[in-house]
Parts: structure tokens; C-alpha cells; sequence
């Protein structure tokens, strides 16, 4: 997938087009569950699926750190941490979307190129 950015303007103009009609879309996806707006709507927008599948990723780290909360001091620990580091990655995210940036998270990003929907 090819990253369009400020940077690195879009080649031509149905990804420019792309970009503008779901930059709110994107933005969704990294609210929770929300990311199954861009996942399943939008399936056509390459845009709007690399937001969404982030928005995926970050869920289910969410998730996991839910579980090692139950561990008396460490999980707790643990999850107050990546929370914050979560909250971060979505709010860098939400902005990206909205600037119409496809931007990747760093370490979790990874994973979301994995995702094939």
C-alpha cells in the first residue's frame, strides 16, 4: 500500500478523491469498535481501510491489555502504560486521518499491514 502524505502527494486523483471523501471515515476507525465503520463501509478506500485496519489493531491491543489488568500490581501497571501509549496513537491517528495523512503507527503498525480484509 502506498503512503500518501504531505510528503508524498497521491499519484493521481481517484486517491486524492479517496483521501477527501473519507477522511472522516478514518477518523472513526480509531474509536473503538468504530473501526469496523471504515472495515466494513468502505471497502473500496484504501484510505479509509488503513485507518480502520489501525484502528483494529489498537483495539485489540486495548483488549489484551484489559486481560493483564487482573494481575495484582504489574498487569496494572502495565495497563495504565499502554493506555496512555494507546490514547496517544489515537489521537495521532484521528489527526492524520483528518489531515488526510495515511500515517503509520509506530511498533503497531506492523500488524495492521498483516490484516487482510
Amino acid at each position: 500500500m502506498e503512503s500518501y502524505s504531505q510528503e508524498n502527494p497521491a499519484p493521481q486523483s481517484g486517491a486524492t478523491n479517496d483521501i477527501e471523501e473519507n477522511k472522516v471515515i478514518a477518523a472513526i476507525g480509531y474509536l473503538g469498535i468504530l473501526c469496523l465503520i471504515p472495515l466494513l463501509a468502505k471497502k473500496n478506500s484504501a484510505f479509509a481501510q488503513h485507518h480502520g485496519k489501525q484502528g483494529l489493531v489498537i483495539l485489540i491491543a486495548w483488549i489484551i491489555l484489559w486481560v493483564v489488568n487482573v494481575i495484582p500490581v504489574f498487569g496494572q501497571i502495565v495497563w495504565a502504560l499502554g493506555s496512555i501509549g494507546l490514547l496517544i496513537l489515537v489521537l495521532l491517528g484521528i489527526i492524520n486521518a483528518l489531515n488526510g495523512n495515511t500515517w503509520e503507527m509506530p511498533v503497531l503498525g506492523q500488524y495492521a499491514k498483516q490484516i487482510k480484509l
